[in-house]
């Protein structure tokens, strides 16, 4: 395998086997049950209180750039959380910085619920989400330090199928607090999950990097970790394809509503019933990877496919509108086809980055999780920016996207070389 950095005690004979004997099926189900949970809650902060902008402003006397400027701050948060989190969880070890960020969460929710003014607001969402990007980063980390072999892809098939929902979820639990409270319930409620997740996170997640497997040398040896990652080719790869198909999806969650609703006229109820249908389509991907995976076919496989299959719902998607022109069956088909792709490129990637950089976990977890979300926030604005008088440029925007993962699969991750898989020994390869 190939080492890090001389100074890192993390890389040692032992760095391609868990931490600790793996736990029992009962125990690993309950462990993973709640990291998939902890999964969730950042994806759910981030849709739960959007029904409630008009009154937001209403109630703060704030502009809608204002509020929605309060969105971007909870994602830059989870951006910059991830970064710093899953690294210095190396040196630290991950259960005191979960309990530490998942406390935070139910805290800055808590302010944001008594905000009196946006400024007070946008602050603490910033806070929140570097509060909850703890469960995001250490879960997969986590994973990575507990189980190895068939297990890994199965159970980030799992987190992939609960980041598929919680989109799904998110608006209608907001929507039904906001039926009977204001949006501040809205917060009081991320504050009371928060609080059960830190429960959840005490009573049944053990600590899962013992201080024999921790970096040394400090925060310098730490952080220079992932510098090293990011000069590994197959590893950026795969964090490239991860991000780039996750800037395809942001841009569809943040058009789809405009397309569906603006362009053709279906109710807002018939939207939530096409976004579900698209969300299945992911849930099931993750399903049928999972069972590929545990029968031995290669992830780099699952992956070229998952690619293989957003990028053909892309074009097929601006093939049938700059042809046809718009169409609700054509644009719910294509729509389907990607997001089930896509299905396949969350766990595939996020099982071969976690194996190719476990000897530093928390700094692999941590370029996988930070630089999706990041490519995700800067593409959300660009649909609307392109014109709302067609749903061709969310189409080109995703086109676009998923073209670059086909790049940089084929650049820079070469799936034919097997770097990552669970067998053969690739794991440490550049």
């Amino acid at each position: 395998m190939v080492a890090l950095s001389s100074g890192q005690k993390a890389v040692s004979r032992d760095a391609d086997t868990p931490s600790s004997a793996q736990p029992s099926k009962r125990a690993a189900t309950v462990l993973v049950v709640v990291l998939a949970a902890l999964t969730a809650v950042a994806p759910l902060a981030i849709d739960t209180y959007v029904p409630g902008f008009p009154s937001m402003g209403a109630s703060l006397h704030a502009s809608s750039s204002a509020v929605q400027l309060t969105m971007t701050a909870f994602l830059a948060g989870l951006v910059v959380g991830q970064l710093v989190i899953g690294p210095i969880s190396d040196g630290l070890g991950r259960r005191g910085l979960l309990v530490s960020g998942t406390a935070g969460f139910a805290v800055f929710s808590l302010v944001c619920a008594v905000a009196p003014n946006i400024t007070v607001l946008t602050g603490a969402r910033f806070l929140q989400g570097v509060a909850g990007a703890a469960g995001m980063v250490l879960a997969r980390a986590v994973i990575t330090d507990r189980f190895h072999g068939p297990d890994i892809p199965r159970y980030f098939a799992l987190l992939s199928q609960i980041l598929g929902v919680a989109p799904i979820a998110g608006p209608v639990l907001g929507g039904a607090i906001l039926s009977v409270s204001t949006w501040r319930a809205v917060f009081v409620t991320l504050a009371v999950v928060g609080g059960a997740m830190l429960l959840a996170v005490l009573r049944k997640v053990p600590e899962t990097l013992p201080p024999e497997r921790r970096q040394t040398g400090g925060l310098t040896n730490t952080f220079r970790a992932m510098g090293e990652l990011l000069g590994r080719r197959t590893f950026m790869g795969y964090v490239l394809v991860l991000a780039l198909c996750s800037a395809a999806m942001f841009a569809y969650i943040s058009g789809s509503s405009f397309v569906f609703e603006g362009l053709h006229g279906v109710s807002a109820t018939t939207y939530s019933l096409i976004f579900a249908s698209n969300a299945v389509g992911m849930l099931l991907a993750g399903a049928l990877f999972a069972q590929l995976a545990a029968r031995g076919v290669r992830l780099n496989t699952l992956l070229t496919a998952g690619v293989c299959t957003a990028a053909f719902g892309t074009l097929a998607q601006v093939v049938l509108v700059a042809t046809l022109g718009e169409t609700l069956a054509g644009t719910w088909a294509t729509l389907f086809v990607t997001m089930t792709g896509i299905g396949m490129v969350y766990p595939s990637t996020t099982s071969l980055g976690q194996t190719l950089g476990r000897a530093a976990t928390g700094a692999a977890s941590a370029l996988l999780g930070g630089v999706q979300f990041l490519f995700g926030a800067l593409t959300s604005p660009l649909v609307g920016i392109f014109g709302e008088d067609s749903s061709l440029p969310m189409a080109v925007i995703m086109l676009i996207a998923v073209a670059g993962a086909g790049v940089a699969l084929v650049g820079l991750a070469r799936p034919w070389e097997g770097r990552g898989e669970m067998a053969g020994g690739a794991e440490g390869a550049q």
